[in-house]
């Protein structure tokens, strides 16, 4: 499958706060973050500069969206991304969106994850390497 992705600039955290905490401050003015609230947990991904009091984080992502909007009716674009990356070892951190969809892996792995990606006959637009 040939997908179009574009690598995001900064570098990104993933937060783990308990499921009532609020919204970290200053979220809502970032231009890219990405929520999830359950009854077990409150997950934020946002630029690592943001200041979260979180309860667990992880460091050090790298993100690249793919070109979208992606119809409903597509199958298989997140299972195209993450397979070739899984069969190399590289773990990867999945985020959708209602247009399309992101994928986060670990900056000092993008290099390795873009070369996979491009092997597999994707473009990736943006540097690809760690920051």
């Amino acid at each position: 499958m040939k997908l179009a992705l574009q690598r995001l600039a900064d570098r990104y955290t993933l937060h783990r706060l308990s499921s009532g905490s609020p919204l970290p401050a200053g979220l809502t003015e970032e231009p890219f973050y990405a929520v999830l609230r359950s009854e077990d947990e409150l997950s934020v991904c946002c630029r690592e500069r943001l200041p979260v009091a979180s309860d667990r984080r992880e460091d050090g992502w790298a993100a690249l969206r793919v070109a979208g909007p992606l119809d409903f009716a597509l199958t298989g674009i997140v299972a195209g991304l993450t397979a070739p990356l899984a069969e190399a070892g590289i773990p990867v951190f999945v985020i959708s969106s209602f247009d399309t969809d992101y994928l986060l892996v670990k900056a000092d792995r993008l290099a390795a994850a873009c070369e996979v990606l491009i092997g597999q006959g994707a473009t990736i637009d943006g540097p690809v390497e760690s920051r």
